[in-house]
């Protein structure tokens, strides 16, 4: 006679007791930590490389700035069409020439005291070298220059910057290349000529200011910093003729001489200004 014999297995689908309890995935676990570890690390080597890479680079030197060896000028107000600076407006039309104040205005507010309060006043004409970062933040010290410098074109004597009467002021700003040295220790002088103008007509003289039209030496070299300011200068048309398309170039010339531009050289900037009554 046969007994049967039934398991003793507990309600549920539990494990029998005594049961051996299945090995773990050790194999998954290890290659899991293996997988964290290893890419930590590359983490860290990777920081480690860029931060290296930042230490040797200078935060004070721009990128690419061997492709401009002698720097040219901008003019100002900057509204510029396909062949160069191009104004035209009507002077007894206030609507015409506000918007062009304007930009003038908001260009020179980077002038104002208030802005170059933590520059220095400079007066030597010699270049202002300075081998350690010694101003505030670690950079180096900037000289200081004012819109009222500009004196009849800083907008303060004049709100309407001549436009008004017929005789408009233009900012001729020298673009900034670091460590850049005017040649001989000449301070650099800007030039501004009329071209095209008829035979027989008489020759346009423009006013600079200031009147040396001249960048002094103590604004070279520059040295990346954003703030640092090298102080514009401006010149003053005079009185042109109603409806007549005056074209005028203005250059930066390396000497104390300042010749007369028949043609447009590379590297000038160029304007049209038409003004009508």
């Amino acid at each position: 006679m046969f007994r049967e014999q039934v398991s003793a297995r507990p309600r549920g689908g539990g494990r029998a007791p005594g049961a051996r309890a299945p090995d773990p995935p050790l194999p998954a676990v290890w290659i899991s930590l293996y997988y964290v570890a290893f890419y930590v690390v590359m983490t860290g080597v990777f920081a480690l490389c860029i931060y290296v890479l930042m230490c040797t680079v200078d935060p004070y030197t721009p990128d690419y700035q061997d492709q401009l060896k002698s720097p040219g000028v901008t003019l100002r107000p900057d509204t510029y069409g396909d062949k160069g600076l191009d104004i035209s407006y009507n002077v007894s039309d206030n609507r015409t020439w506000t918007g062009l104040t304007q930009a003038l205005r908001h260009f020179l507010a980077g002038y104002s005291p208030a802005a170059q309060e933590d520059n220095i006043n400079c007066t030597s004409e010699r270049y202002f070298f300075q081998e350690r970062f010694l101003a505030p933040n670690h950079t180096k010290f900037s000289c200081k220059f004012t819109a009222d410098m500009l004196q009849n074109c800083s907008g303060q004597p004049d709100p309407t910057f001549g436009f008004a009467e017929g005789k408009p002021c233009f900012i001729i700003k020298m673009n900034r290349i670091v460590k850049f040295l005017p040649g001989n220790s000449t301070a650099p002088r800007v030039d501004c000529a009329f071209l095209d103008r008829p035979r027989g007509a008489p020759a346009l003289q423009v006013a600079y200011f200031p009147p040396s039209g001249s960048y002094s030496l103590h604004y070279f070299p520059y040295y990346g910093k954003k703030a640092q300011v090298r102080g514009p200068r401006a010149q003053q048309q005079p009185l042109l003729t109603k409806g007549r398309l005056e074209t005028f170039a203005c250059a930066r010339q390396p000497g104390c001489t300042r010749p007369t531009l028949t043609a447009q050289p590379p590297g000038v900037s160029q304007a049209h200004v038409l003004t009508q009554n």
